[in-house]
């Protein structure tokens, strides 16, 4: 169970940087995936740049708890990050995004953090 809490934590953690890097260098196609399309040209560019640097710092504090405080650090992070996708899945659904995306994309991934965290209080 060590090695699957530790392997979805780090893997959830380098997601988040893929996250990050995707919405400051491709901000457009990653708003599309995000369920809520915007342009980053237009008004949206500031904002898009923001989820990119929160995604993308997410990751790396994830990592860092991981790697130099231990798991049980790592496991409260996650928790409380686990309120970010669940926001995002409200902001989808407020937006008009599709409920596939709220739901498939962002309430799955609290889902998954949730697990992870509690994977990781078990170590």
């Amino acid at each position: 169970m060590t090695v699957t809490a530790y392997t979805l934590a780090v893997a959830l953690n380098l997601f988040c940087l893929f996250l990050g890097y995707r919405f400051l260098l491709q901000p457009a196609s990653a708003a599309t995936g995000y369920g809520v399309p915007a342009r980053p040209e237009g008004d949206a560019g500031a904002y898009l740049s923001v989820k990119g640097l929160r995604d993308g710092t997410f990751g790396v504090v994830g990592l860092a708890l991981l790697f130099f405080v231990g798991a049980r650090a790592e496991a409260w992070f996650m928790l409380a990050v686990a309120l970010v996708p669940l926001f995002d899945t409200l902001i989808v659904l407020r937006n008009g995004g599709s409920k596939a995306t709220a739901f498939g994309i962002h309430f799955a991934t609290a889902v998954v953090v949730l697990i992870s965290a509690v994977l990781l209080f078990l170590v």
